[in-house]
């Protein structure tokens, strides 16, 4: 990308943010989809720069991880401050810093039997309560699924979950995503119908949670 064609695509960066940012940020926080975002934004936008902010924002909070979970706070969500020049233009000036890379766990390999709860969404319940939401996560592979195995996963789940996962640009990797309220409704759906196989991490416990496949899977 050349220089001009840089400049050109932060200005634009900028005026979306300055735009709608703040009210996508705090939609996003309120549990709405990124279509009833996109309804609902004062500046119209287009969706899919509506889920590029959407990602952007759940990775700096924390709640999407692009790498295995470790130990320690989460990055924090930018801040933004108005400013004005010296003829009173307003501006924007992103404040705090990113926390420092947490540290590593060693985790405890456990493996899911569906024998420590009556379901997999009390289990996940229990689990959550116990390490606290914003230290338990799943390990999410719609980025790396084909075409008719996403169809299918997308089946089993229930509207506004669908409507949630089809509305975030999964990356072709695995994603890591906190153990919320939804992401536990839609683990379980996804589970019950033996469409689930992968690890649930629980920091507190450190513990690295099998779910759905035998001993010894990644």
């Amino acid at each position: 990308m050349g220089g001009q064609e840089y400049f050109k695509k932060a200005l634009s960066d900028f005026a979306f943010d300055a735009a709608c940012g703040g009210e996508i940020r705090h939609l996003a926080d309120l549990g709405y989809t990124v279509k009833q975002i996109t309804g609902r934004l004062s500046y119209p936008a287009p969706y899919g720069r509506v889920q590029q902010a959407v990602w952007g924002y759940l990775k700096d909070c924390g709640i999407l991880l692009l790498e295995e979970p470790r130990s320690g706070a989460p990055r924090e969500a930018p801040v933004f401050v108005k400013e004005y020049g010296k003829y009173g233009k307003p501006s924007f000036r992103q404040v705090n810093r990113e926390a420092g890379r947490p540290a590593g766990i060693r985790w405890q390999q456990r493996y899911f039997t569906g024998q420590e709860a009556g379901s997999f969404r009390a289990y996940l319940e229990r689990k959550c309560r116990e390490n606290g939401e914003q230290d338990s996560y799943i390990a999410c592979y719609f980025g790396l699924q084909g075409r008719q195995e996403w169809e299918d996963a997308l089946q089993i789940l229930e509207g506004r979950q669908r409507e949630y996962i089809e509305g975030l640009p999964w990356e072709r990797k695995v994603a890591y995503h906190r153990l919320d309220l939804r992401m536990r409704g839609i683990a379980a759906r996804l589970y019950e119908a033996g469409k689930y196989q992968g690890n649930c991490y629980f920091r507190k416990a450190e513990e690295r949670v099998a779910v759905g496949g035998a001993p010894g899977m990644p």
